[in-house]
């Protein structure tokens, strides 16, 4: 059977302004540090290329700031390269930040059918769906809560039930899993086993070493917004190890 591609990067690169220019802040008027970082560009992610096959599960692997959320975002769609491109075949189901989508007035209830709907869920399958939805994320209690007034573990509970309920074929998981409790984050884990199995692609970004041993087959090591090494996740993450170590 030929292999089908879900993620298709080319020479990918972001590029961002760091420092700022023109007027000093209110900080800096009220006796605030006079030191300021130049005004420059800096590439976030720079000449990154890989291919991922539908119902593979990729894990992102660096130390923080070295890109990996700015390449989940590419491949979500929310962020354009400044050069190179890159190619998702398929829909995408993001958890990328546990408020993305999510209005802080509206309650939970609201909420559901606004993000279920505007990740393209029909109407009618939100209304399927629903009891599971707010079942998953253990809110019974609270289904005309204001989403404000949740916790952020509620929050990751919610964002992660509407996600998880997608039928995209790719899944993209951030670091936001790392804010539930150990019980829910083993709850949301069997669901991604579930996932995997029916065949979804897996783009995971985390530190968590045995997270990611358990998920994933393969793994990509970013170094300073550069794609360093793309193998199997045991020999990135050794990589990874020996240099965090060294370094």
């Amino acid at each position: 059977m030929a292999k089908v591609v879900a993620i298709e990067a080319v020479d990918l690169g972001v590029r961002f302004r760091r420092g700022r220019r023109g007027r000093r802040s209110i900080k800096d008027l009220f006796g605030g540090s006079r030191r300021r970082t130049p005004p420059g560009d800096f590439w976030a992610l720079r000449d990154v290329s890989f291919t991922v096959q539908a119902g593979e599960a990729i894990g992102v692997v660096g130390r923080n700031g070295q890109g990996k959320s700015t390449l989940l975002k590419l491949v979500a769609g929310v962020l354009l390269p400044d050069t190179g491109r890159v190619d998702v075949h398929g829909g995408v189901a993001p958890l990328i930040e546990i408020t993305g989508g999510f209005v802080g007035d509206l309650t939970v209830r609201e909420n559901v059918r606004l993000t279920s709907g505007l990740h393209g869920m029909p109407r009618a399958e939100v209304a399927r769906r629903f009891d599971d939805i707010i079942g998953f994320a253990e809110l019974e209690e609270f289904v005309d809560t204001p989403y404000k007034h949740l916790s952020s573990g509620m929050k990751v509970r919610l964002a992660f039930a509407v996600v998880s309920q997608l039928e995209e074929p790719i899944l993209l998981v951030d670091e936001v899993l790392a804010v539930g409790d150990k019980a829910f984050r083993e709850k949301c884990y069997r669901r991604i086993d579930e996932l995997l199995a029916e065949g979804r692609t897996l783009f995971f970004v985390s530190h968590n070493e045995r997270d990611l041993r358990r998920f994933c087959t393969r793994g990509l090591y970013l170094d300073k917004g550069r794609l360093v090494l793309d193998a199997p996740i045991n020999e990135v993450l050794d990589r990874y190890n020996a240099d965090y170590t060294s370094g």
